[in-house]
């Protein structure tokens, strides 16, 4: 509110009704013919159709709870951020939380990398740079 401007409230300070004529006229959820959601599908569904048209249905989709699998991924330059900072050339993505390797970045020393899954090329920079990449399955998902 504009500093110019006074609240209604000042202005009408004992006037027992600040303007809303009987007492019944602003009090509870009567004056705005129910409170919250009521009358949705009755005396106000003229509002809800305006105002809020998808209020009622289902939309969109949601996958089943058993499709719903989360994967930890690592990427190369993680990888060999995290060889580095530990000091060891043989890593075992396994123990740090990890499920796949992912071929983003480069590898900068010879490493041992072990991991459920791992990119192929992940495989083939790991390889590249002298190490080894042992997986459970290789896929370029």
């Amino acid at each position: 509110m504009t500093a110019r401007f006074h609240k209604k409230v000042r202005r009408m300070r004992g006037t027992h009704t600040h303007g809303w004529g009987a007492k019944k006229k602003h009090r509870g959820g009567g004056s705005q013919a129910g409170k919250g959601r009521s009358g949705m599908m009755k005396h106000k569904k003229s509002w809800m159709v305006t105002n809020e048209p998808r209020h009622f249905g289902k939309y969109g989709f949601k996958m089943p709870k058993e499709a719903r699998t989360v994967v930890r991924a690592i990427t190369l330059r993680d990888l060999d951020a995290m060889a580095k900072r530990l000091g060891k050339t043989e890593i075992d993505v396994a123990e740090y939380g990890f499920d796949k390797v992912l071929g983003t970045g480069k590898v900068t020393q010879a490493l041992t990398v072990k991991a459920d899954a791992i990119v192929e090329s992940a495989a083939e920079k790991i390889t590249a740079a002298g190490g080894k990449a042992i997986a459970k399955t290789k896929k370029a998902e």
